[in-house]
């Protein structure tokens, strides 16, 4: 089977950090699998790759998707935040649906989330980690949203 390398671009504003620097212990230290994170300084939050939603979490601060070259991606909305009680997103996808990428997937109170204490960092996750040939996160620092940080490889 051919391989199949997508691009991946940034899922917010603000500035582009490795997984390892994410201040989250599940996430930090690849628990969940590899991947990036952006700490954003804007409130819009879009898809790094085009594919299907496989799932948007009850608590809206977490969407699956399912990449067309078959890599499963999480894009996780701040740290911690599945405990917060306030709600803190707007999602604008459900499941099933056929998404590029670029599509504007959810906004986020980053406000709501620092007054609850938790963190604003967007976690971009790969969660089949056994089907990924090669990552390589290719840009790190400021960027802006739809910007192209990396491929990945199944």
């Amino acid at each position: 089977m051919p391989t199949k390398e997508t691009t991946l671009f940034a899922p917010a504003t603000g500035k582009v950090i490795k997984i390892e620097e994410v201040k989250d212990p599940v996430f930090g230290s690849k628990m969940m699998g590899d991947g990036f994170a952006v700490q954003p300084i804007e409130s819009e939050v879009y898809s790094p790759v085009s594919g299907v939603v496989t799932s948007v979490f009850e608590t809206k601060h977490a969407i699956g998707l399912l990449a067309d070259n078959g890599a499963e991606v999480l894009v996780h909305m701040g740290l911690d935040t599945v405990q917060m009680t306030d709600q803190a997103f707007d999602v604008f996808v459900k499941e099933g649906d056929h998404i590029e990428q670029g599509t504007k997937i959810a906004e986020a109170d980053w406000e709501k989330v620092r007054a609850a204490g938790k963190g604003t960092t967007v976690v971009v996750v790969f969660t089949n980690s056994a089907a990924i040939d090669q990552f390589k996160l290719e840009k790190t620092g400021a960027t802006t949203v739809n910007t192209t940080v990396g491929t990945i490889t199944i």
